[in-house]
C-alpha cells in the first residue's frame, strides 16, 4: 500500500476533509503546518523590521505621512521595486498600513517604531535577542550548558546600549506603578536604592512622585554614565548618589531604604545570584521598608506566558548562567528572605512586579 505524503503548505489541507476520507471513529485531518511556518517566516520578519529601522522607513512615513512608494525609495535612496516589496512586507506584518496604493506609518509605528515615538523601541529591536551568533549556535549552547559569547564576556557592550533602549517602556512601567503600589503616597520622603538601574527609570519614576526622596542608583561601570545622563535630564541629579559596581559585592547600608528595587536584573543571575540579591534588598530595607522587583515572570505551569517562557530561551542563549523564573519561584524565594505582604502588579502589559514587605519587628537573615 503506497504511503499517502502530506502536502507541506496549510492551504492545499481540503483533500483531507471528512467528505474525502470519511468520518470512522474520529475525523481524520492532520494538523496544518501554519505554527512551523510562522516560525520559519519570523526569521525573515525581524530581519525586515531591522532593515526598515536601519533604512529609516519609519521616520520617513512619519515625516513624509501617507505616501506612495516613490517618494519613500527617494528619501532612503533604494530602487523602486525593492523599497515597494519592503513596504509590502512591512504591512503582512502588521508594521505599517496601506489603502490602495498609499503607505502610512499607523499608530503601532508612530508609537515603537519611529525613533521619537513615545514609547520607541526603534534601538531596542536589534539588542533584545542578545548576540545573534548565539541563536544559529543553540543547540551546543544547549548541550554544553554556555553559551559561546555570553554576554557577561563584555557586559558594558551589551547592556549600555540595551538601557538606553528599554529607558522609555521602562520608565512608563515605572511611573503608572504607582497607582497600583502607592509608593507616593507611602512614606514621606523615602530613601530609595535602585540595584543594577541601568537608565535609572524606576529611581526617576519614584523620585519624580515623591518631592522629598532621595535616591542611591547602582550600577556597573560604563554603564552607570547612563543613569547619570538620564537624571540629569529629568533635573534630578542633587537628590541622587550613583554607586558604580557589582550589586553582589557594594557596600550597602543596613537597613537604611524604604524602598530597594530590583528592576530586570534577577534573570540574568541564575537562582543562587537571584536569591542573594533577595536577601541583600531585605538587609538593606528598614523595617516595614519594601522591595520592587520587577521582570518578565513564566507562569507557574510555564504554558499561560509565552512572552515569559521565550525570554527565558532567549537569556539561555545569551547568558552564562540566566534563565526566567515562575511566580511560584520568586514567592518561595521572598519568604525564605523573611519578606511578607507579597503581592504581583502589572503596571502595563508583559511586565509585571513583585512588591513585598520587610517585617515591621522581625531580623532578617544576615548576608554579605
Amino acid at each position: 500500500m503506497a504511503t499517502e505524503r502530506d502536502a507541506p503548505y496549510p492551504e492545499l489541507k481540503k483533500t483531507h476533509t471528512a467528505a474525502h476520507k470519511g468520518t470512522p471513529w474520529r475525523d481524520f485531518k492532520p494538523p496544518a503546518s501554519a505554527p512551523v511556518w510562522n516560525v520559519i517566516q519570523g526569521f525573515g520578519n525581524y530581519w525586515l523590521l531591522v532593515a526598515a529601522i536601519d533604512l529609516g522607513v519609519f521616520d520617513t512615513l512619519s515625516r513624509l505621512g501617507p505616501t506612495t512608494v516613490e517618494p519613500v525609495a527617494a528619501a532612503i535612496d533604494a530602487p523602486v521595486n525593492h523599497t515597494r516589496f519592503l513596504l509590502d512586507g512591512l504591512v503582512a506584518i502588521g508594521m505599517i498600513e496601506q489603502y490602495r496604493d498609499r503607505y502610512e506609518l499607523g499608530e503601532l509605528g508612530e508609537r515603537y517604531l519611529a525613533s521619537d515615538g513615545p514609547a520607541s523601541m526603534a534601538d531596542l529591536v536589534r539588542v533584545a535577542p542578545g548576540p545573534l551568533e548565539n541563536w544559529s549556535d543553540l543547540a551546543a549552547t544547549i548541550r554544553r550548558g554556555r553559551p559561546a559569547h555570553p554576554i557577561e564576556d563584555d557586559p558594558v557592550a551589551f547592556y549600555r546600549p540595551l538601557v538606553e533602549a528599554t529607558f522609555a517602556t521602562i520608565l512608563r512601567a515605572a511611573t503608572r506603578a504607582d497607582l497600583k503600589i502607592g509608593y507616593s503616597r507611602s512614606v514621606a520622603s523615602p530613601r530609595i536604592l535602585d540595584l543594577g538601574a541601568g537608565g535609572a527609570p524606576w529611581a526617576i519614576a519614584m523620585l519624580n512622585a515623591c518631592p522629598g526622596s532621595t535616591a542611591v542608583v547602582n550600577d556597573l561601570p560604563g554603564v552607570i554614565d547612563v543613569a547619570v545622563d538620564r537624571v540629569a535630564a529629568h533635573g534630578l541629579s542633587d537628590r541622587v548618589e550613583f554607586r558604580s559596581g557589582d550589586f553582589h559585592t557594594i557596600d550597602l547600608e543596613d537597613e537604611q531604604y524604604d524602598y530597594v528595587v530590583l528592576g530586570h536584573v534577577c534573570r540574568t543571575e541564575g537562582e543562587a545570584g537571584a536569591r542573594h540579591l533577595i536577601e541583600r534588598a531585605m538587609r538593606a530595607l528598614r523595617p516595614e521598608g519594601r522591595l520592587v522587583l520587577s521582570d518578565y515572570f513564566p507562569d507557574n505551569t510555564r504554558t499561560y506566558n509565552p512572552f515569559g517562557v521565550l525570554m527565558g530561551v532567549t537569556m539561555m542563549a545569551a547568558t552564562e548562567r540566566g534563565f526566567t523564573f515562575t511566580h511560584e519561584q520568586f514567592v518561595t524565594w521572598l519568604r525564605e528572605a523573611g519578606f511578607e505582604a507579597i503581592r504581583l502588579v502589572e503596571p502595563i502589559g508583559f511586565q509585571q512586579v513583585f512588591v513585598a514587605s520587610r517585617p515591621r519587628a522581625s531580623a532578617s537573615r544576615r548576608v554579605s
